[in-house]
């Protein structure tokens, strides 16, 4: 699907939400790639679209940094976290409004790669017994309809209670960190995640994703994942780990990723990850030149 069709499919599946939203804001970064004219030409929205036109592209980070910011200024209690690639099934947002509004709990929805059936991206959890563990697929969740999970982010409801007391995203990682920076500032702050397992999302996966854990973490990598794509997950994770446990932990960390990466994609990334690693450590954030 090219970026209009996708934009276009997410707005429709919020416009067939059983409950939907009262405000949609889409940031456009690129006002040339056909967005703004394919979602014009919806009528009879049941809610208010706000197309965002940005003034320069500032990747995914950026975008949901400034369509939060329009949400709430708005005067909304809660916003939603979609891609534009993130297709909520009609039931979704009624089920996370019936599952019980609690402005210090981020509630969200389950994420399926319509492809495959599994989950979109693998999902830690809590057992009944506080166990911590990882989800594939849907069978490898608990047997009850929300459950509390350590982090989330597409398809999350950002309560106005968390937003003011987290602070805005920082649109500076652009793409690829976001995903990871604003959970965990979330769970720093003292607040809490549950997945509303009846809250379905189509949300297409990665084709190829590896698992290892280093240092308490489990990392995940995408085999043949575009340079510039490549440059802005490693950059934002040594960034992120960096700020998170201190110099050495990222140290080892990079160094752990970088010999994975040339393991499997081969020593032809080498010049890319070192970049790409020394931006993260010198806190090189925003857009880089290439993109």
């Amino acid at each position: 699907m090219s970026r209009p069709e996708t934009a276009l499919r997410c707005v429709e599946s919020l416009a067939q939400q059983t409950h939907p939203p009262d405000l949609v804001v889409v940031a456009i970064n690129d006002p040339t790639d056909g967005t703004i004219e394919a979602l014009t030409k919806i009528t009879d929205l049941p809610f208010r679209l706000n197309l965002h036109h940005m003034a320069s592209n500032r990747g995914n980070a950026g975008g949901i940094e400034e369509a939060m910011e329009i949400a709430f200024h708005s005067g909304v209690d809660a916003a939603w976290i979609l891609d534009d690639d993130s297709w909520p099934q009609k039931g979704a947002l009624q089920a996370i409004h019936e599952s019980g509004f609690q402005p210090e709990i981020v509630k969200h929805a389950q994420q399926l790669d319509p492809a495959t059936s599994r989950l979109t991206w693998p999902l830690p959890f809590f057992d009944e017994n506080r166990n911590w563990k990882l989800a594939w697929k849907p069978e490898d969740l608990p047997n009850q309809l929300v459950c509390n999970t350590t982090a989330a982010w597409t398809g999350a409801v950002i309560t106005r209670k968390i937003y003011e007391d987290v602070g805005p995203v920082n649109g500076e990682l652009f793409i690829r960190g976001e995903d990871e920076e604003y959970p965990w500032r979330i769970g720093k702050a003292g607040y809490r995640f549950q997945l509303v397992k009846n809250a379905i999302m189509d949300h297409p996966g990665p084709k190829n994703l590896l698992k290892w854990s280093f240092l308490g973490k489990n990392l995940f990598f995408e085999k043949k994942l575009p340079d510039w794509k490549l440059h802005y997950k490693v950059r934002n994770m040594v960034w992120l780990k960096k700020k998170q446990s201190g110099n050495l932990k990222a140290l080892m960390m990079a160094l752990s990723y970088l010999g994975v990466a040339i393991l499997i994609d081969g020593p032809g990334r080498i010049p890319l990850l070192i970049r790409a690693i020394s931006d993260g450590w010198k806190g090189k954030l925003g857009k880089i030149p290439t993109t």
